[in-house]
């Protein structure tokens, strides 16, 4: 297992800051992190893992499972990871000790992105691996049968660039990132009922009362008119909320590549911006009460898990930090993470 792996080099680095485990210590939780790996144009990297932290505040980074960990989810005891470079979904088992059990499923060329478990289906976004293709064909939404660990034949096609996904009431909703547009999926059917304008890069996704809230990050790249050169590309910042017909947008302004988390938190819509995290109302404006507050360059993606802020914090091709921060925006954890940590998963026992 990666646990027994990784359980020795974890306590000599963990020694000094935790109380030592014993044999009576029992851990009773997993937080799984995707650590993308290192980018590179020159080629695949294969430096994706998963670090694993567990209820006695250790972390433990598996062995490198591909290039570009992209996302994970947990159904039951199982935990499901795309690895988007890789053009594959990798299924393991979830006990205690660790995981275990590594099943490899090959997805046909295309580059999985997205995790949205539905009842015992993982449906998942993909997009063509080819950079001139991606930027401008539509993406794709293929369903995987948790029970028989195989795709279905039904794929969903969705925008250009199908990024976050969230499930409310029988429909998914699909943010196409490169479009303006939110897709309305009936899960019954499978079909796209309806494609709904929420503004420019429409990214992740969140439920509240009913209310779709969308968190939005696009590009302008200006070019020299002469010779084409590439002179500044400006990234901006945006949300949009769906409130039955109605939808609200706004932009923030502009920041840096890959600001674009919105959560739930207590019943309250946060979105991150700046290093942290800010309440907004229901015009979609930014309160004060921030959680977090770290450099905007550093922070790659934010969610809430068990009540309270964990913060994914990058380090350019170097391993990441998480932080853990309470309501009060009291930082309770400090974990080192792989290359490019992002998107979050638990499993309770």
């Amino acid at each position: 297992m990666y646990y027994l792996k990784y359980i020795f080099l974890a306590l000599l680095f963990f020694g000094c800051e935790n109380n030592p485990t014993t044999s009576t210590d029992e851990n009773n939780f997993w937080v799984f992190v995707a650590n993308e790996g290192a980018f590179s144009w020159e080629g695949p990297t294969n430096t994706g893992t998963i670090t694993m932290i567990n209820s006695l505040g250790e972390a433990i980074e598996t062995e490198q499972l591909g290039d570009i960990v992209h996302a994970l989810e947990v159904y039951n005891n199982k935990l499901i990871v795309s690895v988007n470079n890789s053009q594959k979904v990798l299924l393991f088992d979830i006990t205690e000790q660790g995981i275990s059990n590594k099943v490899e499923i090959q997805t046909g060329g295309l580059s999985p992105r997205e995790i949205e478990i539905i009842g015992d289906k993982a449906y998942i976004t993909f997009w063509d691996p080819d950079y001139n293709v991606y930027l401008s064909e539509p993406g794709y939404i293929k369903i995987l049968d948790l029970n028989t660990n195989q795709f279905e034949e039904t794929t969903i096609q969705a925008g250009i660039m199908p990024e976050g996904m969230i499930y409310d009431s029988n429909f998914l909703w699909v943010a196409n990132s490169n479009e303006s547009d939110v897709s309305k999926i009936d899960v019954n059917t499978n079909l796209v009922v309806e494609s709904i304008e929420v503004g420019r890069g429409p990214q992740n996704l969140v439920v509240n009362s009913g209310d779709i809230y969308i968190s939005r990050t696009f590009y302008d790249t200006e070019y020299d008119p002469i010779d084409g050169s590439y002179l500044n590309t400006t990234t901006t910042h945006g949300s949009s909320k769906i409130s039955g017909s109605d939808v609200n947008i706004l932009n923030y302004g502009s920041g840096v590549v890959c600001g674009g988390s919105v959560l739930n938190y207590n019943g309250q819509v946060y979105r991150s911006y700046d290093g942290g995290i800010f309440p907004i109302n229901e015009n979609l404006e930014l309160q004060s009460d921030r959680i977090g507050n770290y450099n905007q360059d550093d922070v790659y993606h934010v969610e809430v898990i068990n009540n309270n802020i964990w913060f994914a914090l990058r380090n350019s091709n170097e391993p990441g930090t998480i932080k853990v921060v309470d309501s009060n925006n009291l930082e309770l954890m400090n974990y080192e993470a792989g290359i490019n940590p992002g998107d979050f998963a638990i499993w309770s026992k």
